[in-house]
């Protein structure tokens, strides 16, 4: 896969996509990294410690966030795009569903567009990325979670988004998948979706897991927030044993030790 100048070897190697949140709620650091010079540190120190791609977000995603307009979404991701792009070679992701944020920050130099709703939410965002040839990360998502059987949904709606790339001209070796956990699912649903998740390589496109100290960790351990590395940990394990390319985490050195040591055991025959 291709995400800006930089190749990556999605078949071989798990890589970490570590979490900018530039937003005063978010549901883990809200409020923390939201002024430039913290953001930039914070930048500095994720890719001292392993990671190969940023992921900037404007705009929070929890349960129960409020939207914030297309103009506050833009003034809280462009400046530091533009700095990180200025100051470090490394890839941003830029986290939104939005057309008029994503052509920003493109514009701002971001490399990828991470859409929770896969193309499906903005009818524009399909033909914005293929046109300025940037990469894509299409997740699965919906407003609310389904009685149908859960992987029959999720792969429907995830072949949904992938024709809606491909129609648009998105080159294969930009789009990213993403399962979705923690987006219109249950609890239960999301174990399941952890257990099945290679189902997802009948698309023949990388993938992405976001899990990182979720709803789900936190409701299996019975712990807040700020104690659901070790459980986050475990899923990045299995991310690596079911072959996806990426993990979108919030503490990437000990992401990267884990992945280091999955891999090792994985393919030590």
């Amino acid at each position: 896969m291709k995400i800006g100048n930089q190749e990556f070897d999605t078949a071989s190697h798990t890589y970490v996509m570590g979490i900018l949140n530039m937003t005063p709620d978010s549901f883990s650091d809200g409020g923390k990294w939201n002024k430039t010079d913290a953001a930039l540190r914070h930048v500095e120190e994720m890719i001292s410690e392993g990671a190969a791609v940023i992921d900037v977000g404007g705009e929070s995603t929890r349960p129960g966030f409020e939207t914030v307009s297309d103009e506050e979404e833009i003034a809280r991701v462009t400046p530091i795009i533009t700095k990180v792009k200025s100051e470090f070679n490394i890839p941003i992701s830029l986290d939104t569903y939005k057309s008029a944020v994503a052509a920003a920050g493109i514009q701002a130099g971001a490399d990828m567009i991470n859409d929770i709703w896969g193309l499906r939410h903005d009818a524009d965002m399909a033909s914005l990325i293929a046109g300025n040839n940037v990469s894509c990360c299409l997740m699965h998502n919906r407003s609310e979670a389904t009685a149908d059987e859960l992987m029959k949904t999720v792969l429907s709606d995830l072949e949904e988004s992938v024709h809606m790339a491909e129609a648009a001209g998105i080159a294969r070796e930009r789009i990213l998948l993403d399962p979705g956990i923690g987006f219109g699912k249950t609890y239960e649903q999301n174990l399941r979706l952890l257990h099945d998740m290679e189902e997802l390589h009948m698309f023949g496109y990388p993938l992405l897991l976001g899990a990182s100290r979720k709803s789900v960790v936190g409701l299996t351990l019975d712990l807040p927030v700020e104690e659901r590395l070790e459980g986050t940990l475990v899923t990045t394990v299995l991310a690596v044993m079911k072959r996806y390319s990426f993990v979108r985490v919030h503490d990437v050195k000990e992401h990267v030790r884990a992945i280091r040591m999955a891999e090792a055991i994985r393919d030590c025959m």
